[in-house]
């Protein structure tokens, strides 16, 4: 009896996730590596859309030491990865913020709240981390969106 429920489980999951997968030209990327470093900003697979984590880039430059403007300047960034893939923030299912300091968690609430002006929120993970791969990065976050 034991067998015969994996069998059924498996087979379950088979035919759950073929058909998401089931060819490559489902899968679209957009947008470019940064500095080298091997990741896609964007994947759209069927009516997902995964935006990788996002620091407080601009032009090249972060805002050193400033945790507001490092903030800001990252969800302007997943604005401009959502919208090449054809989606707001009203589709963003899932956040996850990964910040360096705990005395940014108010700071990163109160900017995070003015993108979803309806009071509509994504599910949420917010992690503090020891550090991230720039020491001047004070946070990163990427996101799940679903196509309409």
């Amino acid at each position: 009896m034991h067998k015969t429920i994996v069998a059924l489980c498996l087979t379950c999951g088979v035919v759950l996730l073929q058909p998401s997968l089931s060819t490559a030209e489902q899968l679209q990327y957009f947008g470019k590596p940064v500095r080298g470093v091997p990741v896609s900003p964007v994947v759209k697979v069927g009516k997902l859309i995964f935006v990788s984590g996002t620091p407080g880039f601009k032009e090249g430059k972060v805002a050193v030491g400033d945790f507001t403007a490092q903030m800001k300047q990252v969800m302007e960034n997943l604005s401009s990865e959502l919208k090449s893939a054809g989606v707001g923030w009203d589709r963003v299912v899932k956040t996850n913020v990964l910040l360096t300091r705990t005395e940014d968690f108010s700071d990163m609430n109160r900017v995070y709240a003015t993108y979803f002006t309806d009071g509509k929120y994504p599910a949420r993970t917010t992690t503090f981390v020891a550090g991230l791969p720039s020491p001047d990065f004070l946070l990163e976050i990427d996101c799940e969106a679903i196509l309409e």
